[in-house]
């Protein structure tokens, strides 16, 4: 890995993987961080992790971008999700009301890679944070809990199919399915609501199969596929047996918490290429 940045920002969304980088990236060379947040989104918590951070509401790019050029800062990473409904629901400064009227397609990546491009305007760089994070991606022949049945490696060989034809067509990134039949696919809702939904279907005994894949060219710059403890206890309330990734292309957050909940639960989280 080339060496790190003396200086970085850090567009913060929710959950815990902008807590977890910052401790990345500090471990791993980072000297400043300048945060910026969004109310409603990031966790608090995030403050005692950085030099500095910025409060914002969603749509404020003006003030995003110029939180970094005041700061003379030159690259920065986006980490953690904006929840769909914030992102659809903003209320754009100009400079983002003139960036959405620009765009002939509003979905997160197009807004993203919009936002992306006007950081550049200003000096700023928009990189992937997967630099910091790589050791978190689990790589081929990972596994907690229980070992596969042939059904379940069948079941998993024919999700993944499946989930990366789905994710081509921009519909989403996760599936579950069962004895070879799809329950359900990953759109607007989410991949926990999706989990849920495919382990209802799925029968009073349970058993399904969820597999989440990244997109054919996905941009690491602003969407990182990542699974954690809620997505476990997700996993359990809906009896689904296994959850399994892309290899080297989804973070495990929580790591021991996961597998002591992939053990206690029966859960087998593996990795599929």
């Amino acid at each position: 890995m080339t060496s790190s940045p003396e200086s970085l920002g850090i567009i913060a969304g929710n959950r815990s993987l902008p807590l977890l980088f910052a401790r990345q990236a500090r471990n791993l060379g980072v000297k400043r961080l300048i945060a910026v947040g969004f109310e409603g989104e990031t966790d608090p918590g995030l403050a005692a992790l950085v030099d500095e951070i910025v409060w914002l509401k969603v749509g404020q790019l003006s003030k995003m971008i110029s939180t970094f050029t005041e700061r003379g800062i030159k690259q920065c990473v986006m980490v953690g999700q904006i929840a769909p409904k914030n992102l659809f629901d903003l209320r754009p400064d100009l400079r983002a009301m003139a960036l959405l009227l620009r765009l002939k397609e509003k979905n997160a990546h197009t807004i993203f890679g919009g936002i992306a491009d006007e950081l550049q305007k200003d000096g700023v760089e928009l990189i992937a944070a997967t630099r910091w994070l790589e050791p978190l991606m689990p790589g081929a022949g990972f596994r907690l809990g229980p070992k596969l049945s042939d059904a379940q490696a069948a079941d998993i060989a024919f999700g993944f199919r499946i989930a990366k034809e789905i994710s081509r067509l921009e519909i989403g990134q996760t599936v579950v399915v069962k004895d070879g039949a799809v329950l359900a696919v990953e759109g607007y809702e989410g991949t926990d609501k999706c989990l849920a939904r495919g382990g209802e279907l799925a029968g009073k005994n349970g058993g399904a199969i969820a597999v989440k894949v990244a997109k054919l060219n996905h941009d690491l710059r602003f969407d990182i596929p990542c699974v954690g403890e809620r997505t476990l206890e997700t996993c359990a309330g809906a009896k689904i047996s296994v959850l399994a990734l892309e290899a080297g292309k989804t973070l495990l957050l929580e790591s021991e918490t996961c597998a002591q909940l992939a053990d206690k639960n029966k859960i087998t989280v593996t990795t599929v290429a």
